[in-house]
């Protein structure tokens, strides 16, 4: 049985498992410089073949109980792709990218990688960086927002990780805070929203008739509630769905400004890729139930914008560019979708950035963000992303519990 931290014990006892001497206390933010000898890519993973895809979603689902014959039906989503998820593809590109971005700027930081559902997996990755040497490590996930799946699980990773490949004690591993609302992760979706907004009016569009969607993972309402440090109210949807309708009040804002006849399109946060029984409330509106409602207020075109998404992934592919499609489609309407961020240089060097914050200690005031929300937190706080089902796990990168 895994280990689950109580509530109830004194935040102060707990210190912030395997950080670095400077983020050990527990501050929000780290301001003084750490020597970081590495860094480690962590993302989700994917299947790399048609036998991968039923043991990869035993990983994502595990402990839940799920039957395989469960599985099968969301494993004709990897299946039409000959059950290769692009996620890993995608995942060597930024990799390459980010090495080539620190050497270009004269770093020595190597780079490794390493999954939670599939090889390679995290504690393979903090194996290879401890037998090459390093000691002091810095984890960049491939995750922006606020919520369990996206930040307390991947610090729960970390945890594993350390356990798994036996060298707690020998290494420390601290996280790159959230970067919803870093210039570098916004940029690719405000140039993408512009280029499409512009060919729409090119093509004699009128903009009252042309509707912007940002899409998100849909993720229970119970866990969306909790996301979050709890010093606040942050609504219903928790900071995670705070955080994404303030970068897309940004994206319209700064849109308006670039080109006025846009100023006043209609936008909408909606969400995608829902999964669990009915019966659980989850995020709302789907972005197919919106899209089908559109033409009835007047719409003739749409915007679609993978706002919660790092990659061109699984569920950007079959979830927006198959489902949504279709579903504009058979509405009658005109849609594009605009691009993640991918390895776009504005990304890849704010990636970096991210990473120099904390190599040099740089004081939050200093911090660059485009939202009132930012600068996120170096030191996650206490309770935040608390996970309803599995209750509070050990987890890095944060105050217990």
């Amino acid at each position: 049985m895994e280990d689950v931290i109580d509530p109830a014990t004194p935040q102060t006892a707990v210190p912030v498992l395997h950080a670095s001497e400077a983020a050990r206390s527990g501050p929000a933010h780290v301001e003084v410089p750490v020597d970081y000898d590495a860094v480690v890519l962590a993302s989700f993973g994917g299947p790399e073949g048609q036998d991968d895809v039923i043991p990869f979603l035993r990983n994502v689902t595990r402990g839940r109980g799920i039957p395989d014959e469960r599985l099968e039906e969301v494993a004709h989503h990897y299946r039409h792709f000959g059950g290769v998820s692009p996620i890993n593809a995608q995942n060597r590109e930024l990799k390459a990218a980010l090495e080539a971005e620190i050497a270009r700027r004269g770093l020595d930081l190597p780079v490794y990688w390493g999954n939670r559902n599939w090889g390679p997996y995290l504690h393979e990755a903090f194996t290879a960086a401890a037998q090459d040497g390093h000691r002091t490590l810095l984890v960049l996930a491939t995750s922006a927002y606020s919520s369990y799946s996206s930040d307390r699980q991947y610090r729960e990773d970390i945890a594993i990780a350390m356990d798994e490949s036996g060298l707690g004690g020998v290494l420390t591993a601290d996280k790159v805070r959230l970067f919803f609302d870093h210039p570098g992760f916004v940029a690719p979706f405000q140039e993408g929203v512009e280029a499409a907004v512009r060919t729409l009016l090119g093509d004699g569009i009128a903009p009252e008739a042309i509707t912007v969607l940002f899409s998100t993972h849909s993720i229970p309402v119970d866990d969306a509630r909790r996301s979050g440090p709890r010093d606040r109210d942050w609504g219903e949807g928790g900071a995670y769905e705070a955080q994404h309708r303030a970068v897309a009040a940004h994206i319209m804002s700064t849109l308006a400004a670039s080109v006025p006849q846009a100023g006043t399109l209609p936008w909408e946060l909606v969400f995608q890729s829902r999964s669990g029984p009915p019966t659980q409330p989850w995020l709302e509106p789907d972005i197919n139930d919106v899209i089908a409602e559109l033409p009835d207020r007047g719409a003739r075109a749409v915007v679609v914008v993978p706002l919660g998404f790092v990659s061109d992934h699984m569920e950007v592919l079959w979830d927006l560019d198959t489902e949504a499609m279709e579903s504009a489609a058979e509405a009658g309407l005109r849609m594009i979708r605009t691009p993640t961020p991918g390895t776009h240089p504005a990304f890849v060097s704010g990636l970096v950035d991210l990473v120099l914050e904390r190599v040099h200690g740089t004081p939050a005031a200093e911090r660059p963000h485009l939202t009132e929300l930012g600068p996120w937190y170096d030191v996650s706080r206490p309770g935040d992303c608390e996970n309803v089902r599995l209750g509070f796990r050990p987890a890095a990168a944060g105050i217990a519990p």
